[in-house]
């Protein structure tokens, strides 16, 4: 088990909230280890037994009609436990995805499973950016923006892209990471290796630098500053020894 291993996870459902018998339809899930993205992901979509409400239809566009054909979560459940066992688990909002994970394992009778924090530790990034960026709108769509992420093509809910979308997003909260695109060169692959070539970055949440020139009295002032220092010292100060030539 890799001690950095992270995976950043989301769920859609037939609605909420989970105390009135919705399920989950709709589980994605990407790996990043060492900051990297390694390619390896779970997806999967899923028949809750269920209809979902319009509301929720509206928000992730997924029809009971679609569902009709898939998996249960009782046919995923070990392959989905075993991809995040062990892992730092990102969620945005983590207490409704987790609250609707525990839920699906209890309705397994996997009472062992059914609290997930006794077996991934759990990092929620919408109270991180609370904390950062306090009185703000700190919705995915809203902190993409905020980070410079492109997410045009997020029309509808996804748990994949929006799992993708979120992993770019904690990236750059974590320390202005650049990040890696998932087909991009230089991507691990599916064994989780980082491969050997040339990676492509981009620079999210970061916008030029300006440059201010000094000016003529300032510079003045500095040298008059520097005499002071090297008459104190009984001798010149660093910033001289460094930047002004010995005597040939």
């Amino acid at each position: 088990m890799l001690d950095n291993r992270i995976v950043i996870l989301d769920t859609e459902t037939t609605g909420m909230p989970v105390t009135e018998g919705h399920r989950i339809i709709e589980i994605g899930c990407v790996e990043v280890v060492g900051r990297r993205l390694t390619g390896r992901h779970f997806h999967v979509y899923l028949q809750p037994d269920r209809e979902s409400d319009e509301g929720a239809i509206n928000v992730h566009g997924i029809t009971d009609a679609f569902l009709i054909d898939k998996p249960r979560f009782g046919d995923v459940a070990e392959e989905f436990f075993a991809f995040i066992q062990g892992a730092t688990l990102v969620i945005h909002n983590a207490a409704f995805d987790v609250g609707f994970i525990n839920n699906e394992f209890a309705l397994l009778g996997q009472h062992e499973r059914a609290d997930i924090s006794q077996h991934c530790a759990i990092l929620d990034t919408l109270m991180m950016a609370r904390s950062r960026h306090p009185g703000q709108r700190n919705s995915l769509d809203a902190l993409c923006k905020r980070y410079g992420i492109d997410n045009s093509g997020r029309e509808l809910h996804g748990a994949l892209l929006d799992s993708e979308l979120l992993a770019d997003v904690y990236l750059a909260m974590t320390g202005g990471q650049t990040s890696l695109s998932l087909a991009g060169e230089g991507a691990a692959g599916e064994d989780g290796q980082a491969g050997t070539g040339s990676e492509i970055r981009r620079i999210v949440g970061r916008a030029p630098g300006r440059v201010i020139m000094a000016t003529g009295e300032e510079l003045d002032a500095h040298a008059e500053r520097l005499a002071a220092v090297a008459k104190s010292a009984g001798g010149p100060s660093m910033w001289q020894a460094l930047s002004e030539p010995a005597a040939g």
